[in-house]
């Protein structure tokens, strides 16, 4: 029988080191991948799919519209893992965990879907975000604009969106105008 001798080598390379690089960039984000590794394994897979077919990493566990622009909260990682993880001690797909689910003190159960119901009919179209009682948005004292990650919330005050979220890893493409 010369069949694979572990589970893990079942994937793909490009898969294992997708896989490695994002427990890696989690664990340094403050983040933890679902410890069943074939499970998260296949997770990962599923990403490499989706980019190959979109471009970009649509959360597996979601239908995409295969338009970046309407897909942009269910990139991987999504607008709803952290108040997913906060609630449920896992977002959605159960890709990110949280460590009162891996220490048992969190039931793992299915977790409910978030996105709202237009944005699975329509794609994703951001809400302007709040406006101060008398404020203007985009004025103000402030010398530079403000951008905000839709995944995590951080906030860079520079004239253009970073690259890279610093705090959750997402891409450019998933900050917003704040201010």
């Amino acid at each position: 029988m010369n069949g694979p001798t572990s589970k893990s080598e079942e994937f793909a390379p490009e898969v294992l080191a997708l896989h490695a690089r994002l427990d890696r960039e989690a664990r340094e984000g403050g983040y933890r991948l679902n410890p069943d590794r074939e499970f998260t394994l296949r997770l990962v897979e599923a990403l490499l799919v989706n980019e190959k077919r979109y471009g970009y990493w649509a959360c597996p566990c979601r239908l995409a519209f295969g338009e970046k622009s309407k897909d942009l909260d269910v990139i991987c990682p999504c607008n709803y893992r952290d108040a997913d993880l906060e609630e449920f001690g896992a977002c959605y797909c159960a890709l990110y965990v949280g460590e009162e689910w891996l220490g048992g003190k969190v039931r793992q159960q299915s977790i409910p879907e978030r996105r709202p119901e237009k944005f699975m009919r329509e794609g994703y179209s951001p809400e302007p975000p709040p406006v101060a009682e008398g404020a203007v948005p985009g004025t103000g004292k402030l010398p530079y604009p403000v951008w905000r990650c839709q995944v995590c919330g951080y906030l860079a005050a520079r004239d253009a969106a970073p690259g890279v979220c610093p705090v959750c890893k997402a891409k450019k493409d998933r900050f917003e105008r704040f201010l």
